[in-house]
C-alpha cells in the first residue's frame, strides 16, 4: 500500500503566526544565497490576463538539506478594493517535496508575498544603504508599504518616516497608523529622505533624478510587470542598480523601461542580489552614490518563505490537513 500524503491547509492567519519578523528576513537571504550557489532554479514568471487584472504564476525549486518546489499563483486587480471589497493581490501557495513530488502544503499567498517582498528590501537595504539612514520615504501608502516599512525599521536606524501617496487620504491613514508625516508634495519629501521606497501601481515614472540626492538608497517595488514603472530612466542611468533577478528586471522591472528608452544597458546593472549575499560583488561603496534595487519579485522568495512556514506548521503537528491523492 502506498503511503498517503496529507497536505497541511495554512491561512493568513496561520502563517502570520507561525512567522516572526526576522524569519522573513532569513527565508529571504537563505533564498538568494541558495541562487548564488546555485542550489535554485527559478523559471521565468507567467503571466495570464484577467477581465481586470493580471495573473502572475511564479515557480522556483530550492536544493537544500530537504529540497523543495513551489508554485505560486497570485491575482492582481487593483479596483478590487473600491469595487468588490477584495484585496489587490490574493492567490495561494503550492509547496511541494522536491524529491518525491508530494504536495506539502496549500497556503495562502497574501502574507507569504507582502512579507517576502518586504524582506527583499530589506535584504538589500543591508548591502546598499547607509548605515546611517534615518529618514525613510514610503510612495504608496498600502499593505505593501506598511510592510516594507516595518522590514526596514528593522535594518536600519529610522527615526523619521514621510507617506506619499496620490491618494491624499491613504498617506493621512498610513501617518496615523505607523508615526509617519504626510508628505504633501513629493520633490521635497524625496530630497529630504535617506531612504525612498516605491510601491505602487503607477504605469508612468514620477521618480526622477533630481529629486534624489546623493547617498540615497531606493528600493523600487512597484514594477512587476512590463506596463509598470517608478523610476525615471535618468535616475536609474545615475544610480549603482542591483537586481533581484537580472533577467526578470530586464523584461518587466523599472530596468526594462531604462533600457528601452536608450538609458542604460543591461551590462551597466552593478549586481544580482544573489552576489551581493554571496559575497561576489561589493554593495554600496562611497557615502555618495545613489544605490537602486530593481524589485521585481522571484519564486525564489517564495520557495524559500512557503519551506520555512511549512516546517514550522508541521513541527507543531496541529494544522488543518487534506489527503489529496486519497
Amino acid at each position: 500500500m502506498s503511503a498517503q500524503i496529507r497536505s497541511l491547509i495554512l491561512a493568513r492567519t496561520d502563517i502570520a503566526a507561525l512567522m516572526r519578523p526576522a524569519d522573513w528576513l532569513a527565508a529571504a537571504e537563505t533564498a538568494f544565497r541558495a541562487a548564488g550557489e546555485g542550489r535554485a532554479d527559478a523559471p521565468a514568471p507567467l503571466a495570464i490576463p484577467g477581465a481586470q487584472g493580471v495573473f502572475h504564476a511564479k515557480g522556483a525549486g530550492l536544493r537544500g538539506a530537504r529540497s523543495y518546489v513551489a508554485l505560486k499563483l497570485n491575482a492582481n486587480f487593483p479596483g478590487n478594493p473600491q469595487e468588490h471589497g477584495l484585496p489587490t493581490i490574493q492567490g495561494a501557495i503550492l509547496l511541494c517535496d522536491g524529491g518525491n513530488g508530494a504536495v506539502l502544503a496549500i497556503m495562502d499567498s497574501i502574507e507569504a508575498t507582502l512579507r517576502r517582498t518586504a524582506a527583499a528590501s530589506a535584504l538589500a537595504a543591508r548591502y546598499l544603504a547607509r548605515a546611517d539612514a534615518t529618514s525613510i520615504l514610503i510612495c504608496g501608502c498600502g499593505a505593501q508599504g506598511a510592510a516594507q516599512l516595518a522590514a526596514l525599521r528593522d535594518v536600519l536606524p529610522l527615526s523619521r518616516c514621510l507617506a506619499w501617496d496620490r491618494d491624499p487620504g491613504r498617506a493621512a491613514a498610513f501617518s496615523e497608523g505607523f508615526q509617519a508625516e504626510v508628505a504633501e508634495d513629493l520633490a521635497p519629501a524625496a530630497l529630504a529622505s535617506d531612504v525612498i521606497v516605491t510601491c505602487t501601481t503607477s504605469r508612468q515614472p514620477f521618480l526622477d533624478r533630481v529629486m534624489v540626492r546623493p547617498g540615497t538608497f531606493v528600493a523600487a517595488v512597484g514594477a512587476d510587470s512590463p506596463d509598470k514603472s517608478e523610476i525615471s530612466p535618468a535616475l536609474m542611468a545615475s544610480a549603482k542598480v542591483v537586481a533581484d533577478v537580472l533577467d526578470q528586471c530586464v523584461a518587466m522591472g523599472d530596468l526594462h523601461h531604462a533600457i528601452a528608452g536608450g538609458a542604460m544597458t543591461r551590462q551597466a546593472v552593478h549586481a544580482e542580489l544573489a552576489e551581493l549575499v554571496g559575497g561576489a560583488r561589493p554593495g554600496r561603496t562611497s557615502a555618495g552614490e545613489i544605490t537602486l534595487f530593481d524589485s521585481t519579485g522571484t519564486g525564489l522568495q517564495d520557495v524559500a518563505a512557503a519551506a520555512m512556514i511549512y516546517e514550522r506548521a508541521a513541527a507543531a503537528g496541529d494544522w488543518p490537513s487534506v489527503a489529496l491523492a486519497a
